[in-house]
């Protein structure tokens, strides 16, 4: 479950920028008038995300956004960079390498300072990569569009903003069912949570709704009866029996505690 006050916004990536903008509206509107601080971190080339993102927010209020982007780990201990965060409001870590969001910041002054604004009741939003990295175990790889295959899954350390619960993105639109089922049955303690593009959930008190245009996936593994992950040759499809899957849609929500989900009212 989130560990903090502050909502974390969980974006399945290519959310609209040009359109309605529902789930950017959504991270505008918990910001008030403080400062977004953009994490361009995933990307090995950052350039070009800023001005998307500004000319995105600029007209939902947001005009205190500045950008944060660490090349190296050296970095992530300039006073430069940790005055960015001091003040922040909230953070949004951009699409790119889930990887190197971790391997650059996990266990660093920024990701003290990331908790801290999270703690303090600040919006922690990330989208495509920068929603992966928010669980505790991340899945880095693993192919697309395909049954999984018991040898084909990797996985590292998350950032842990999210407890037991391992995400995957572009989800429908990438075929991504199998990797997600592969990463559940190696952990049925953890839920997996495929959301689609343009399609977000927001974490908050040990639950979340979906906001958007698609729809989230939510794999619970702990009424499985037989797998064959531990057995089975790498190359082997993987096996499992009893797995219990719920797809919500926007208005939908779920709570992580129960693991029930609940219909968005409907008008009388």
């Amino acid at each position: 479950m989130a560990n903090g006050n502050g909502p974390l916004i969980v974006i399945g990536g290519h959310e609209d920028k040009d359109g309605d903008k529902i789930i950017l509206s959504e991270v505008a509107g918990r910001l008030g008038d403080g400062k977004l601080v953009l994490a361009t971190v995933a990307s090995h080339e950052p350039e070009g995300y800023f001005d998307a993102y500004q000319k995105a927010f600029a007209p939902l209020g947001v005009t205190n956004l500045v950008e944060l982007y660490v090349n190296e780990r050296e970095e992530t201990r300039s006073c430069e960079n940790l005055d960015l965060l001091s003040d922040a409001a909230g953070i949004f870590f951009t699409g790119g390498d889930q990887l190197r969001i971790s391997s650059q910041i996990g266990d660093t002054p920024i990701e003290d300072m990331v908790r801290t604004i999270h703690r303090r009741g600040g919006v922690v939003a990330g989208t495509s990569a920068g929603a992966s990295v928010m669980s505790e175990t991340m899945l880095v790889r693993g192919p697309s569009a395909e049954s999984h295959r018991i040898g084909d899954l990797h996985m590292a350390p998350g950032l842990g903003l999210i407890r037991d619960v391992i995400i995957d993105q572009h989800f429908a639109e990438r075929g991504r069912i199998g990797r997600l089922l592969g990463a559940v049955a190696q952990n049925p303690r953890v839920l997996g949570i495929g959301i689609d593009e343009d399609t977000a959930i927001v974490i908050e008190d040990g639950t979340f709704g979906v906001i958007g245009a698609g729809a989230v996936y939510v794999v619970d593994g702990s009424t499985v009866s037989h797998s064959n992950i531990a057995e089975a040759d790498r190359q082997e499809a993987l096996s499992m029996f009893g797995v219990s899957l719920n797809v919500l849609s926007s208005g939908d929500r779920f709570d992580l505690e129960t693991r029930k989900p609940a219909a968005r009212r409907t008008k009388s």
